[in-house]
């Protein structure tokens, strides 16, 4: 192809990959569930060589994926089955914190750069990146800002769209949008960078983003709670909102998912006997060292255990139990997919309704599928609880996929009835274009396409994605 011989020209045969063994691990997602095979993969190593590729592109009409570290979970960085011939555009050189303002609490890092390496700079000068997932070691900027990743930390510090000031996007004709200001306070006319946040590079690539600190922590408390019930830990979620304390992270896991993490997690240690029907995790933090956050944390657990809301804790003495407490939560993605092949969902509901929402869940899939199991854990700060149900022993992932792949339109719906959405922090990607078509305001859906229509009017940039 003409267009890729030139490309390979312009940005170096070794970042115009075009051998079937270079580029197998771009053409399939992180779980394995989506495969697409490019024509090339494109590695540009700076904003100008992204706007000259696009540009090239453009003219010989040839599809764009744009991807990061490819650890999404809705197939968005992988090449749409069955869909026009597509190049995806890796950011993975363009890997440079340019800045780093202290004063300013702000910093600037290109698309490429790993969230732990824009964390370790942030920590480098006192301050602290928030954005926080158990990918953050592989993930990059420009993947977590165009899915509008949340983690554990969404409670406190919001998702990623919330730390971000400024962004350099190149369009899909390959003129470079400069919106990298680090201002707070910016009244003049639409915010256009929240068209790029979040939407999984279907309108252009995202090349830098001016990004939001905040005071690094001198203090943090960490426990380990077991609960009775969803309504228990939400009530302890008020107690601990209350206490005085800033609340970083809070999230409920349903006992199961620990018999799994003892089973799979290399070296992992349940703080607490296994037997209750639900844990909490909890964590208080503050920038000064003097809080008493020991003490406000103890005080709200024994008020918490006098009401019956707690039935046992453990609070983390050092860093080694503290880390070990959120392995628990970051590894579980591993653990269960060494466990069984489940249907695998992301929905947000209100935080009052989160007891509502596990009651119906559980009940709607146990009348439909006795033979699975239930899996939830997640956020529950932020109302986003992850369900799953596994399937049982013996049936492999295709079977259980046909069997009970209808598992996630009930989770779905039901988190819809209660105000909630059908993406929480996934994105949308190829797996939810059809929860789009079938949850999403149809008003919102003609907006979005019209909003398409004017950007990228050829559907030249990540097609397949998004929209239905």
């Amino acid at each position: 192809m003409e267009t890729l011989d030139q490309l390979a020209a312009t940005l170096g045969p070794r970042n115009c990959l075009t051998q079937a063994d270079d580029i197998a691990p771009y053409a399939v997602d992180w779980r394995g569930t989506w495969q697409g095979t490019p024509a090339a993969v494109l590695r540009p190593g700076s904003t100008e060589e992204v706007a000259n590729t696009l540009r090239a592109c453009a003219a010989a009409g040839l599809s764009v994926v744009p991807a990061g570290g490819r650890t999404g979970l809705c197939g968005g960085a992988i090449v749409a089955p069955n869909g026009p011939p597509s190049v995806v555009l890796s950011l993975e050189r363009m890997n440079r914190i340019r800045d780093v303002d202290a004063r300013d609490f702000s910093l600037v890092a290109e698309a490429g750069c790993i969230i732990q390496n824009v964390q370790q700079a942030a920590a480098a000068v006192d301050r602290l990146f928030p954005l926080s997932w158990g990918a953050q070691g592989s993930a990059m900027v420009g993947g977590a800002l165009s899915t509008n990743a949340g983690g554990i930390r969404t409670l406190r510090w919001g998702n990623a769209r919330d730390l971000v000031m400024g962004l350099e996007v190149v369009l899909p004709d390959g003129r470079v949008l400069n919106d990298l200001r680090r201002v707070r306070k910016d009244n003049s006319g639409y915010a256009l960078r929240h068209l790029f946040l979040g939407g999984e590079g279907t309108l252009g690539v995202i090349t830098a983003a001016a990004l939001r600190m905040v005071p690094a922590l001198k203090r943090v408390e960490t426990a380990f709670v077991a609960v009775p019930s969803p309504d228990a830990a939400l009530s302890l979620f008020s107690r601990v909102m209350g206490s005085g304390a800033e609340v970083i992270a809070f999230e409920l896991l349903i006992g199961v998912c620990m018999d799994i993490v003892q089973k799979n997690g290399n070296g992992i240690r349940i703080p607490l006997p296994l037997g209750s029907p639900w844990y909490v995790m909890v964590e208080l933090a503050a920038a000064h060292s003097s809080v008493p956050l020991r003490e406000m944390l103890e005080d709200t657990l024994a008020a918490a255990a006098e009401a019956e809301e707690v039935l046992d804790a453990s609070i983390a003495d050092n860093e080694a139990q503290r880390a070990n407490i959120w392995r628990i939560r970051e590894d579980w993605p591993d653990c269960a997919r060494r466990e069984c092949p489940a249907i695998n969902t992301d929905t947000s509901v209100p935080v009052s309704a989160v007891p509502e929402f596990c009651a119906r869940v559980e009940a709607a899939l146990a009348a439909r599928w006795p033979e699975g199991r239930l899996f939830a854990l997640g956020h529950a700060g932020d109302g986003n609880i992850h369900v799953s149900l596994g399937a049982p022993p013996g049936v492999e992932r295709a079977a259980w996929n046909a069997r009970a792949g209808e598992a996630e339109g009930i989770v779905n719906a039901i988190a819809v009835d209660l105000g909630g959405s059908f993406s929480a922090e996934h994105g949308i990607g190829q797996s939810k274009r059809h929860a789009m078509a079938t949850h999403k305001d149809p008003v919102a859906l003609d907006l979005m396409r019209s909003v398409k229509a004017a950007i990228d009017p050829r559907g030249l940039m990540n097609p397949g994605k998004m929209l239905p």
